[in-house]
């Protein structure tokens, strides 16, 4: 027996159903909270290591170095893109919204990146979720954006110190 009665179930405002948005929103408002938390951590804890050895590497004229741990870091960060759209993946599977792995990863990969070349598989009443992955992946990318632009302030500094530029007009 449910201790809902019909009519708070059935209840709509505007011919969108309370319970199914209700729920999506909490599980959706979870989800992406796990994996900004995930991504704040990961970016963070890149963003710092790129600082401490970058300043390092322009103190003692490192440049190469600098270049380097500019690329190492742009790939742990695409990693840590990637484990995102894993984590969907697995909410989705523990969730029993999707039963094929493979399907799961492909839907949050293609809602997360927002590009959506995987047709909508959740089952009805569910279907809000892929907003809350797509609004995480635009978050997610969005800082890191301002990250990059950070980072790659510093290779610029470190590429003009390393051929003597000090402007963009220097030949």
């Amino acid at each position: 027996m449910s201790l809902l009665s019909p009519p708070i179930v059935d209840s709509t405002i505007m011919g969108l159903p309370l319970i199914p948005l209700f729920r999506d929103t909490l599980f959706g408002v979870l989800g992406m909270t796990i994996v900004l938390v995930f991504h704040g951590s990961g970016i963070n804890h890149l963003i710092m290591r790129f600082e401490k050895k970058t300043d390092i590497n322009l103190e003692h004229g490192q440049y190469n170095r600098v270049f380097a741990h500019f690329y190492a870091t742009f790939l742990f960060i695409a990693i840590v893109h990637i484990l995102e759209i894993v984590l969907w993946c697995f909410y989705l599977l523990i969730l029993n919204l999707v039963d094929d792995p493979i399907q799961a990863l492909l839907f949050a990969g293609s809602c997360y990146t927002t590009v959506g070349f995987i047709s909508d598989i959740l089952p009805p009443g569910w279907k809000a979720l892929a907003f809350f992955i797509a609004f995480t992946g635009l978050f997610s990318l969005a800082w890191t954006t301002s990250v990059m632009i950070g980072m790659t302030n510093t290779y610029k500094s470190a590429w003009n110190l390393k051929y003597g530029r000090t402007t963009f007009s220097d030949s």
